[in-house]
């Protein structure tokens, strides 16, 4: 491994995404509309890193210490409950 290298940026081996806090690569975030949600759990397989919480077929939040805000939940969602905000 070179000098270089920093360890977000390698897969050392399977399942390492836990050990590494990535949410603050994210420069937007994903808002929970819980009006217009109806707990369909559409983006729930579709989060490519897990980061929504759910307990009871019930969306609870998003784990931000690891959603990298690419905007998968909001676009497979279809009630439009998901909007990705800027963290500005």
């Amino acid at each position: 491994m070179s000098k270089l290298s920093k360890v977000g940026s390698n897969i050392l081996k399977d399942g390492n995404s836990v050990e590494v806090l990535t949410g603050d690569w994210r420069s937007r975030k994903p808002i929970h509309n819980r009006d217009k949600c109806t707990n369909c759990m559409m983006c729930v397989p579709y989060c490519p890193e897990n980061c929504i919480i759910q307990k009871d077929n019930i969306i609870q939040d998003f784990d931000l210490n690891y959603c990298k805000g690419c905007g998968v939940c909001a676009k497979v969602c279809p009630f439009k409950a998901i909007e990705m905000k800027s963290e500005d």
